[in-house]
């Protein structure tokens, strides 16, 4: 079921090509076939399976914006944006979640930092599905402040000793490979003193602390993890040593454009469901729809929802032609993730009681949106970012 007026083949005409619409419309196919008829027992058991990541892999979605040489696509952001909003849509925020971290967050600091050496060994198992990532920046003390990390890394002839712990790691439990940020000069500038490693899963001295339990997002693994004397190697070490916290930052870049497109994707299908839901429940002898007040607060709602939805586009497309919009993009983390939250609150109330059901698809939408305004960035820090540039 489509909202009236909402067809993102043709609303989105301006900013996007005919490969993109292909990718859109063969991943929403994609949902439909393989996710939402069994999404349901991923949400108990606690993680996505890796068979349908590797399916997801085949069919070249992790590999959109990777070049050919490794098994990519070879397109640019607007190719993204169009992947997180339409797993955002798939209603699973948790599937969804998965998959992302794996292609935007995590995998891109090799992409991006990595030597041709650890190009060609791991992205082309990236992109097939074979190896999955996981990003390990955030510690018990450590979240948006980047610069208050404690994990340490040590050099020691050919290796660097590494001892610490990352927490909130998604994909942490059944991850392959681990971006991990450790501080290398304790005496340094905070800006000058953090430095990105690859961690391989079975590396001595690193584990997994503890499976973590979610509010939200229950289809995702997410993890403590553990590091007690891991030997890294010299050529484990991910761009240049004491630059890893701008590598950090610019992938944050991207990491909140795709969380605003996945949280736009999410609100999209809350207010279909719920456009839907009015139209069927009846109260007081006519349907909620008749009712005026839930009629134009959902309006609102779409009016606001295509505003962001709009603004992402554009970015992507700015993005793609090599701008740097920091402003931009910290000001759809904020608006994105506090409005797919006041979607979820409207859509509940609508829903009534069976929106407060587990066994209601919004019940679990609302509580997978709560974090949107959390992770990546939380909206006081994004909106601290735009009164910067203001």
């Amino acid at each position: 079921m489509t909202t009236p007026g909402f067809d993102a083949t043709t609303s989105s005409s301006f900013f996007f090509d005919e490969e993109h619409h292909m990718l859109r419309a063969q991943v929403r196919r994609f949902i439909e076939e393989e996710i939402k008829p069994h999404a349901d027992v991923w949400e108990e058991e606690g993680a996505t399976p890796r068979e349908l990541l590797r399916k997801m892999g085949a069919l070249g979605f992790f590999g959109v914006t990777y070049p050919h040489q490794f098994g990519g696509s070879d397109m640019d952001e607007r190719a993204t944006v169009v992947l997180a909003e339409e797993l955002g849509r798939c209603t699973y925020a948790g599937v969804a979640i998965t998959a992302l971290v794996h292609t935007d967050m995590a995998s891109v600091h090799i992409f991006n930092a990595g030597t041709d050496a650890q190009k060609q060994k791991y992205l082309p198992r990236v992109i097939s599905g074979e190896i999955i990532t996981a990003v390990g920046i955030t510690e018990p003390d450590a979240g948006s402040d980047v610069k208050g990390i404690r994990t340490n890394a040590r050099h020691e002839g050919d290796h660097y000793v590494l001892n610490g712990a990352k927490t909130f790691i998604t994909n942490g439990v059944h991850g392959d490979v681990f971006c991990i940020a450790a501080k290398t000069d304790p005496q340094g500038a905070p800006s000058q003193s953090v430095t990105m490693f690859i961690v391989e899963k079975g590396m001595e001295g690193f584990s997994v602390s503890r499976s973590l339990k979610k509010h939200g997002w229950n289809s995702s693994d997410t993890a403590e993890l553990s590091f007690v004397d891991v030997r890294v190697p010299q050529e484990n070490v991910l761009g240049q040593e004491g630059r890893g916290f701008y590598e950090i930052m610019k992938n944050f870049q991207n990491e909140r454009l795709v969380l605003g497109a996945m949280a736009m994707g999410e609100a999209q299908a809350a207010l279909e469901l719920t456009v839907q839901y009015t139209k069927d429940r009846k109260a007081f002898g006519e349907p909620l729809w008749a009712k005026q007040m839930i009629r134009t607060r959902l309006a609102e709602l779409t009016s606001k929802v295509e505003a962001g939805r709009q603004m992402i586009y554009a970015t992507a497309a700015r993005s793609a032609m090599g701008e740097s919009l920091v402003r931009e993009v910290s000001m759809i983390k904020s608006y994105c993730g506090e409005l797919v939250n006041e979607v979820m609150y409207a859509c509940v109330q609508f829903h009534g009681g069976m929106g407060f059901m587990r066994e209601s698809t919004i019940e679990r939408m609302s509580r997978d949106a709560r974090v949107q305004a959390i992770g990546g960035g939380a909206t006081e820090v994004m909106l601290e970012e735009v009164a910067k540039r203001m």
